[in-house]
């Protein structure tokens, strides 16, 4: 593996910032990869992308960043398997970056078999029912023996909706282990060659005036990077952007923003007008198991049986991957007779056209027209769903 040494004295190098919105342009320069931002990553939970090999999401999709999952990864396959192969990067054979989630969001949707108090969360593995312990020093030390190039700290994701008490009572053991987190961070020895980052997590639930004190707090902790948490729970999408701008006007411009688990084209592009950088979700790759495609002209449920015949391609506007190569109607064969190959086809597909929504959107900022360029391409793009 040839790592890319940091010379930047910050993870984040700003470009350009938009003149009639929050939308900016920059890199995140880690030693195993040069991102341009705003950037979507792909989710590899367990150390892969579903249905992807990461020579394609690497040659022909060219993401630099995924993510994997401390909480999946820590109960299979292990820390022990992990250590043996020099960490994630080597045992999943991917020399570009990787982000690894705290394990936070997972431990806190598994609500019954949980347990909450102020050093961490006693939980039981949804695998065997075997009972862990997550504190912030755990969750560091495991991100540690990953090698993840950024890691998260552990948070409480908090539901919604929920009690302004529970929220702000949360806040608080939130701020806890995010100093925790970070205290230990600095503490835990460099484990492979290479440079790790350590991101905070905004919380506060939809409360405005917590929200704010949270990236207040979160900024003078001085994180490499700041992430928004505990959106995209349910919410109106409204809500969400409202919370997003609140946190972006509140976060330092010299560092990256990653908003969690987001999302939809349209929140996508809505969140990067507020000031986002970063974005991972599921939603490509699960979706496109369940037969619906992104494509650069519109929605596409492939199950519908108007495809049967369709000889034209799956997507046109797009030339960079291998779904180009076949036609809707035999993606809907595929999909309808739960073939495998379908599965990889579609991943392919939604992948690679939120690649492309994402350079685009980079492209606009770059040329002073994104806001036309975003209300004009969503206004066309959602009325050309096809059914």
């Amino acid at each position: 593996m040839i790592f890319l040494q940091n010379n930047y004295e910050n993870l984040f190098e700003l470009i350009k910032e938009d003149t009639k919105s929050k939308a900016r342009i920059g890199k995140i320069i880690t030693d195993n990869s040069v991102i341009n931002t705003p950037v979507f990553m792909p989710v590899g939970t367990v150390g892969t992308v579903k249905a992807v090999d990461q020579r394609i999401i690497k040659e022909e999709m060219d993401y630099n960043i995924i993510l994997g999952n401390t909480y999946h990864l820590y109960l299979r396959p292990g820390m022990d398997v992990i250590s043996h192969y020099g960490g994630l990067h080597k045992f999943m054979n991917w020399d570009r970056s990787i982000l690894t989630d705290s394990g936070g969001f997972q431990v806190f949707s598994l609500q019954d078999i949980r347990h909450i108090s102020d050093e961490g969360v006693e939980f039981k593995s949804h695998i065997d029912g075997s009972k862990h312990y997550f504190t912030p020093s755990k969750v560091i030390e495991i991100q540690k023996i990953l090698g993840s190039d950024i890691c998260m700290v552990l948070d409480e994701c908090v539901e919604y909706p929920a009690e302004r008490n529970y929220v702000e009572k949360s806040m608080k053991l939130s701020l806890k282990w995010a100093q925790d987190s970070k205290n230990e961070f600095e503490l835990q020895k460099q484990r492979y060659n290479h440079k790790q980052f350590l991101f905070g997590i905004g919380q506060g639930g939809m409360e405005k005036d917590l929200r704010i004190e949270y990236c207040k707090r979160m900024t003078d902790m001085d994180f490499d990077g700041n992430a928004i948490g505990g959106l995209s729970v349910g919410e109106e999408a409204e809500i969400m952007y409202e919370m997003t701008d609140i946190c972006t006007d509140h976060l330092p411009k010299n560092k990256p923003r990653y908003l969690m688990g987001v999302g939809k084209p349209e929140n996508i592009l809505e969140c990067i007008e507020r000031g986002i950088d970063m974005f991972d979700c599921v939603l490509p790759t699960r979706n496109a198991r369940n037969g619906q495609l992104f494509t650069t002209t519109g929605v596409v449920n492939i199950r519908n049986s108007k495809y049967i015949m369709d000889d034209t391609p799956i997507d046109s506007g797009l030339t960079n991957h291998a779904s180009i190569n076949y036609s809707k109607g035999y993606l809907r064969h595929l999909i309808k007779t739960n073939e495998i190959l379908g599965n990889v086809i579609a991943s392919q597909q939604n992948l690679s056209f939120y690649k492309w929504l994402i350079d685009q959107a980079r492209y606009h900022i770059q040329k002073g027209d994104f806001i036309e360029w975003k209300n004009y391409y969503l206004s066309n793009y959602y009325s050309k769903f096809a059914e």
